[in-house]
C-alpha cells in the first residue's frame, strides 16, 4: 500500500485461488494596508460597500475583506495596518494588540509574507491564549515545497496555519490565499469537519496542482496545500504548523480539527458556567450543579459528534483557597476522515 498524507480514497488486491476461499460562524480579525481609515483603529465589517466606504476600493484591506466574504466570514474586524504605504512590522504587532483585544476574535490575518511580521502575529496570539482568548492564524507564503516546509518549521505552532501556494501575479493581493482559508473557515459550523476538498473563491487564476509526493512533504512539515481541482482551488489537506515538541516529531496538534474543536469546547463550557454561576457560594450542592452543567455541555458536544468521547468530571474545592472550585474532565477529539483505504480479497 502506498503510504502518502493526499486525502483520498486507497486500495490494495489481493489474488488468490478459488480453492483457498476468502460545529456557528466564527470572527475574522485582519490587519492590512488601506488607503483610507484611521491606523491602528478596529471596525466591524459586514459588507464590501461598508469596506470601500471606510478605506477606498483599491488597496490589500478592502481587496482581502471582499475575499473573506466571498467565503462566507461571518463577522470581520478590521483595522489599517498603515494608510497608503507599505506598513512595517511596528505597524502589525500594534495592530495585532488591536485583535487580540477583541473578545470575539478566532482567526487572524493579515496582508504580509514576511517572518518578522509573521512572528508578530504568532507572538500576539500566544500571549492572547494565555489569557484565555483562543485565536488562529492563517498566514501564507510562496516559493518551493521545500521553502513552504522550512517556513512552517520555524512557526511550528498549533495555532497557526500556513496555506500554500499563495498568489504570485503581479495583480494578485498578498494574503488573498490565506484570506480565502480563513472565510471558509469562518463560515464553518462544525469544527469537527475537516476542510479537506472545499472551494475557494477570489483566487483568480490558480492552477497549481501538485503531486502525491509533495502533498505527503507540506502535509508532514504543517503546510496547508491548496491546489486545482477541476478548475477551482481547493483546499487539499487543513493542517497546522505544530509538527514537533522539543525537537521531536509530533502529530498530536497536526490536524486543524483538532485545534477547532478545543475552542469549541473549552469556550462553550467557560460560557455556560459563567452564565450559570454567577454569584454562588462554593458548597457542595454547588460544585455538583457545577459539575452538572459541564456535563450537559459534553454530552452536547458528544451528541453533534464535535467530540468521540469523555472521561470522568469532577468539582472540587481548591484545598488552599476555598473559594477556587477545581474543575477537572477529559474528553477525545472527533477526527476528520482523510482516507479510505480498501482492501480487496478476489478470487479467480
Amino acid at each position: 500500500m502506498a503510504n502518502n498524507e493526499r486525502p483520498g480514497i486507497y486500495s490494495g488486491i489481493e489474488v488468490s485461488s478459488a480453492i483457498s476461499g476468502s460545529s456557528t460562524g466564527k470572527t475574522v480579525g485582519i490587519a492590512a494596508v488601506s488607503a483610507g481609515g484611521s491606523k491602528g483603529e478596529c471596525s466591524s465589517i459586514s459588507s464590501y460597500g461598508e469596506a470601500v466606504s471606510l478605506y477606498g476600493a483599491d488597496c490589500n484591506l478592502t481587496e482581502l475583506i471582499r475575499i473573506l466574504l466571498l467565503n462566507g466570514a461571518a463577522g470581520i474586524k478590521a483595522v489599517p495596518a498603515a494608510v497608503a504605504t507599505e506598513a512595517v512590522t511596528a505597524d502589525y504587532t500594534a495592530a495585532f494588540a488591536v485583535l487580540t483585544e477583541k473578545e470575539d476574535v478566532t482567526l487572524m490575518l493579515c496582508d504580509s509574507r514576511g517572518d518578522e511580521v509573521l512572528g508578530a502575529i504568532k507572538t500576539a496570539i500566544e500571549g492572547a491564549s494565555e489569557n484565555c482568548k483562543y485565536r488562529i492564524g492563517i498566514a501564507e507564503c510562496v516559493g518551493t515545497v521545500a521553502e513552504a516546509s522550512v517556513k512552517a518549521a520555524a512557526l511550528n505552532y498549533e495555532r497557526m496555519v500556513l496555506v500554500y501556494p499563495a498568489l504570485e501575479d503581479s495583480a494578485a493581493i498578498t494574503g488573498a490565499a490565506a484570506a480565502a482559508l480563513a472565510g471558509l473557515i469562518s463560515a464553518g459550523g462544525d469544527p469537527a469537519l475537516p476542510v479537506n476538498g472545499a472551494e475557494l473563491s477570489g483566487l483568480d487564476n490558480f492552477s497549481r496542482i501538485f503531486s502525491d509526493s509533495d502533498i505527503t512533504t507540506l502535509v508532514q512539515a504543517g503546510v496547508t496545500p491548496i491546489e486545482s481541482a477541476y478548475g477551482s482551488p481547493c483546499v487539499v489537506r487543513g493542517v497546522t504548523t505544530r509538527t514537533k515538541t522539543a525537537g521531536v516529531t509530533d502529530a498530536t496538534w497536526r490536524e486543524l480539527t483538532t485545534v477547532l474543536i478545543v475552542d469549541d469546547v473549552i469556550p462553550s463550557v467557560r460560557a455556560a458556567l459563567r452564565l450559570k454561576f454567577p454569584r454562588v457560594k462554593n458548597t457542595v450542592q454547588t460544585r455538583g450543579a457545577i459539575r452538572t452543567q459541564v456535563i450537559i455541555e459534553l454530552e452536547s458536544k458528544l451528541k453533534k459528534e464535535i467530540i468521540d468521547a469523555y472521561g470522568a468530571v469532577t468539582a472540587v474545592a481548591d484545598e488552599s483557597d476555598p473559594t477556587v472550585c477545581n474543575v477537572g474532565f477529559d474528553f477525545a477529539v472527533a477526527h476528520g476522515l482523510n482516507r479510505i483505504i480498501l482492501s480487496a480479497h478476489i478470487s479467480v
